[in-house]
């Protein structure tokens, strides 16, 4: 019986408890026979982190690693060689959803904008992102990533922009709400500390939220995952049974009801534990040695 026709989810998702681990594992790998909607793309290879220099080899090389797997693709900054993933990845016939990575330095800021502008006129960009979660960090006020967003959509009009955040930015910042093409949600059930067994349930309800003050709009999941090592927080317990049964319930939902969803992430990134603890490396479905885990 093949991955797309069982109803392995339901309110709160498949029941896993009465499968083994390889019978997990054996689902697992049946899923990823049909390319998902959408994967974010890690570039950095093992101690490599942001602010280093990425090779056009490296892109290619972890591209077409997962090329079979997605139809969309997520980048994150245009800067650094980031810039050279939405050509590549358009090249391997896959969709692009570009980021402008924004921050507290202006002129780091101007250099992403700039960019992504280009890379749009050029014809790389499916759907530009104006910053990513710079709202909850704090790095940016309101009035200043409207500024962006707007200069962005004026240069680029063809192209749908958007902003990418946690899901409930979107209920607290109407105004950012209201300037973007398409909500870009981030749905993370694991940060909010909510077990397993509940969470294709808590990411509905995410989900549901941003639709709700979305005015009609587009709403795309743009981040969601779950870690495979790492400490528990509250009740949620990271591992490779619970990652595994994550993204199952997430792409049968995400088929099942059309659901635009970006699975978090490609590629286990090292230097995502200094800050987010010791979960912070271990998103990828594969490995920082590029070996598929599980």
């Amino acid at each position: 019986m093949s991955f797309n026709s069982k109803k392995i989810w339901a309110l709160t998702g498949f029941n896993a408890f009465n499968k083994t681990q390889d019978e997990i594992v054996s689902l697992f790998h049946e899923s990823l026979k049909e390319p998902m909607h959408g994967l974010c793309f890690s570039p950095y290879e093992n101690e490599q982190k942001p602010g280093e220099q990425l090779s056009e080899e490296q892109v290619r090389k972890r591209l077409k690693i997962i090329q079979p797997h997605t139809n969309w693709l997520r980048s994150f900054s245009c800067t650094e060689g980031n810039e050279l993933i939405p050509e590549i990845a358009h090249q391997m016939g896959m969709k692009t959803l570009v980021g402008a990575w924004l921050g507290k330095d202006k002129e780091i800021n101007e250099l992403e904008i700039s960019r992504l502008i280009k890379l749009a006129k050029d014809g790389h960009v499916d759907i530009a992102v104006v910053g990513n979660e710079v709202l909850y960090r704090g790095d940016l006020t309101e009035t200043e990533l409207l500024d962006y967003i707007n200069r962005v959509k004026k240069e680029i009009p063809e192209v749908s922009v958007g902003y990418v955040d946690a899901y409930y930015e979107f209920e607290n910042h109407p105004q950012i709400t209201e300037a973007c093409d398409v909500i870009l949600a981030n749905c993370y059930p694991f940060w909010e500390g909510c077990s397993i067994d509940y969470s294709l349930l808590y990411m509905k309800d995410m989900y549901a939220r941003a639709k709700k003050v979305a005015n009609g709009k587009k709403v795309i999941i743009t981040e969601t995952g779950w870690p495979s090592q790492g400490e528990k927080l509250h009740g949620a317990q990271p591992g490779e049974f619970n990652a595994m049964t994550y993204f199952l319930n997430a792409q049968a939902w995400s088929k099942e009801e059309d659901i635009e969803m970006f699975y978090f992430s490609s590629f286990d990134e090292s230097w995502k534990e200094d800050s987010e603890g010791d979960v912070g490396p271990f998103w990828g479905l594969w490995n920082s040695n590029e070996k598929l885990k599980y």
